[in-house]
């Protein structure tokens, strides 16, 4: 994830004339300089959150009342057994993140995720899909299924999770996806060589019902909420705009000062309640960055410590699994937060990049992911927030937007730089990150010196 950044508001060209009023009015996807006159206009303003893709949830969850006689047939159909990121996209489908996906995708859905990174509805309308959300089996399995309609998704002791029913199997052209998808066949890409290089040479879609919800039972299911409890928090909050920021790396006080600058912003737009939706990615990410669980230790003390406001600011996690895959990833985290409720994404530097594997180089072209969004098909409801980089102000000793006349004041920190500092044992320049935040980052690094006997992994550079 980028560094951080002040906001500039940049929305899809043609989204002024096709945004709806309910989701916000045209004061909310004005241009900077006419922030005063959208002020002005702040009586238009409505509190009702963003429609879901689709018109509503899709939660793709069996009754409890229906639970024994479903699970009693499960028991006897083919079972596939899911792997750990196979059991994460159930999650993310089950609970509506995908919507208005019913399960695993079918062909032609596939196909038009690849090809378009969109699904078109029986309506004629669009709604964007940039990463396959796809189950693959091998020949064996596909054996075993033979010419049932439905099989059984089991987890690794053997439990039924869910079923998919009217299944269609068809091939899994790893080399098409993972070249449309990540726009390179190259070597090392982590996802591709986590679930898809060893994985099965068909894909299985169909509708997906899910019987026992997916649980991790690591202590953070709490904070887990679905889009359904999270549009319930925000009216709960009485918020009248939701902006998300998705983060896979620590909060540093350059992240929270494009947070509080980001709600500073709408508030001059005249929403009276914006709502910080702080979504950290908890599904599979690549070894060297920060595990979930010590990521969301230091997100709490950094709300602890009052870099951000507990009572504007909603902590969840975010279930999907990294791809890594830059501007069509990116496409893929906006969409799920729509179905959340948020109707302001901030995007920041190379979005869900990383360092290409061979080569000392970025994977993507840093800016491409906010121009992307900003053209996207199907997201033209979001409201979209690039931001500049910013950095350590040394004449202020603090995170501060980045001036260029006065380049020689600022010092870039990367996340190469701060993982080296924390697993080191050394101290961030003052005001770069929260005390009580910082000391997380140091004790992580500290436990993985232990673990290794002193000899910790060095990070990928991303």
């Amino acid at each position: 994830m980028a560094a951080m950044a002040s906001l500039h508001l940049k929305t899809h060209p043609h989204s002024v004339s096709r945004l709806p009023k309910p989701y916000a009015p045209a004061a909310a996807v004005a241009l900077p300089l006419r922030f005063r006159r959208a002020a002005r206009s702040a009586a238009r303003i409505s509190a009702s959150l963003i429609d879901p893709d689709g018109g509503r949830l899709v939660e793709l969850f069996v009754p409890e009342s229906e639970k024994g006689s479903r699970l009693e047939a499960a028991n006897g159909l083919p079972r596939i057994t899911l792997s750990e990121i196979d059991l994460q996209w159930v999650h993310v489908l089950s609970e509506g993140w995908a919507s208005p996906l019913k399960g695993f995708m079918r062909e032609a859905e596939f196909l038009q995720t690849l090809h378009f990174n969109a699904i078109r509805l029986e309506s004629g309308s669009l709604v964007n899909m940039s990463v396959p959300i796809v189950l693959a089996i091998d020949d064996a399995q596909k054996s075993r299924v033979g010419s049932s309609a439905s099989v059984a998704l089991v987890d690794e002791r053997d439990d039924v999770v869910a079923v998919l029913s009217n299944i269609e199997i068809y091939k899994h052209n790893k080399e098409e996806r993972i070249a449309r998808t990540w726009g390179t066949t190259a070597p090392g890409l982590p996802y591709v060589d986590e679930a898809i290089t060893h994985a099965g040479n068909w894909l299985v879609g169909g509708d997906l019902e899910v019987i026992n919800p997916v649980k991790y039972e690591d202590g953070l299911d709490r904070f887990r909420l679905s889009p359904a409890q999270l549009r319930d928090e925000f009216e709960r909050r009485n918020a009248d705009a939701v902006f998300a920021f998705q983060l896979r790396n620590p909060v540093h006080n350059g992240h929270a000062l494009l947070m509080t600058d980001t709600r500073r912003r709408l508030l001059e737009m005249g929403y009276k309640n914006p709502v910080l939706l702080l979504h950290p990615l908890g599904g599979y990410t690549k070894a060297d960055d920060v595990p979930l669980s010590w990521r969301m230790k230091q997100h709490e003390k950094v709300l602890e410590d009052g870099v951000l406001d507990p009572e504007t600011t909603v902590v969840s996690i975010f279930p999907s699994p990294m791809h890594y895959a830059g501007p069509t990833e990116v496409q893929w985290h906006a969409k799920a937060r729509i179905n959340a409720g948020a109707n302001f994404y901030i995007v920041g530097r190379d979005p869900a990049g990383m360092g290409h594997p061979l080569e000392k180089r970025d994977l993507y072209d840093a800016d491409h992911g906010k121009k992307v969004l900003s053209m996207a098909p199907g997201l033209e409801r979001l409201n979209i927030l690039p931001f500049k980089v910013a950095a350590y102000d040394k004449t202020q000793n603090k995170m501060a937007f980045f001036d260029p006349t006065r380049a020689q004041d600022f010092v870039f920190i990367s996340g190469t730089k701060m993982r080296t500092l924390a697993k080191n044992k050394e101290s961030p320049p003052d005001g770069f990150m929260c005390p009580g935040g910082w000391k997380v980052l140091v004790d992580y690094y500290e436990s993985l010196s232990l673990l290794d006997n002193g000899r910790v992994p060095e990070p990928i550079p991303a």
